[in-house]
C-alpha cells in the first residue's frame, strides 16, 4: 500500500518513528490510560510489536495526516482468511483514535469510510470491529456507519 491522498488527507502505512505518537493516542483516554504505558522513552515492547505488524502481509497500522503532516489519526487493519465463506477475506478494524484536537469534525468517519473502501479493495466481505462496552459513544459512533451488532464477543483475560 502506498500513500493515498484524499482530498485534504494522507493515508498512509505508519512508520517506527511513528510509534511514540500512536502509543500516546491509545493512551489518551479513561480505559488506555489504565493499559497502555506511554512514557519516554517508550518499552521496547512496542517496537517489538511494530515490527511483527510491520512484517505481516495482512497487517496495516495506518496513519492519517493532513499535508501539514500533522497525525491526525490511526488504526489497525488486520485481514483474515477462512475457509468458511468459501474462503473469505474478512478485515478487522481494532485501535482507531483520533487526537483530541481533530475530534468531532469527522475525521472519525473519514478514516472508517477509508478502511471499508480499503477492506472492499483487498476483496474482503466483511468488515469487523470489537468495541468495549465502557464506551457507549463509540458504539452510537459505529452504529451510524452501519455496523450492527450481530454477535457476542467473549474475551479470556490470559494476564491476570
Amino acid at each position: 500500500m502506498e500513500q493515498i491522498y484524499n482530498k485534504d488527507l494522507i493515508f498512509r502505512k505508519a512508520r517506527k518513528g511513528d510509534i511514540p505518537n500512536i502509543v500516546k493516542m491509545l493512551a489518551d483516554d479513561e480505559l488506555g490510560s489504565k493499559r497502555e504505558d506511554y512514557k519516554v522513552p517508550l518499552p521496547k515492547s512496542y517496537y517489538d510489536a511494530f515490527q511483527n505488524i510491520f512484517q505481516d502481509k495482512n497487517q496495516e497500522l495506518i496513519i492519517l495526516e493532513n499535508f501539514n503532516k500533522e497525525i491526525i489519526g490511526t488504526l489497525q487493519l488486520t485481514f483474515i482468511q477462512y475457509l468458511t465463506y468459501r474462503g473469505g477475506l474478512r478485515a478487522q478494524i481494532e485501535a482507531v483514535r483520533i487526537q483530541k484536537k481533530f475530534r468531532g469534525k469527522g475525521f472519525g468517519k473519514r478514516i472508517f469510510k477509508w478502511a471499508i473502501k480499503r477492506s472492499i479493495d483487498k476483496g474482503a466481505h466483511l468488515v469487523q470491529l470489537t468495541t468495549d462496552k465502557q464506551r457507549p459513544d463509540a458504539i452510537e459512533f459505529y452504529r451510524a456507519l452501519g455496523f450492527r451488532d450481530s454477535h457476542m464477543g467473549m474475551k479470556l483475560n490470559l494476564l491476570q
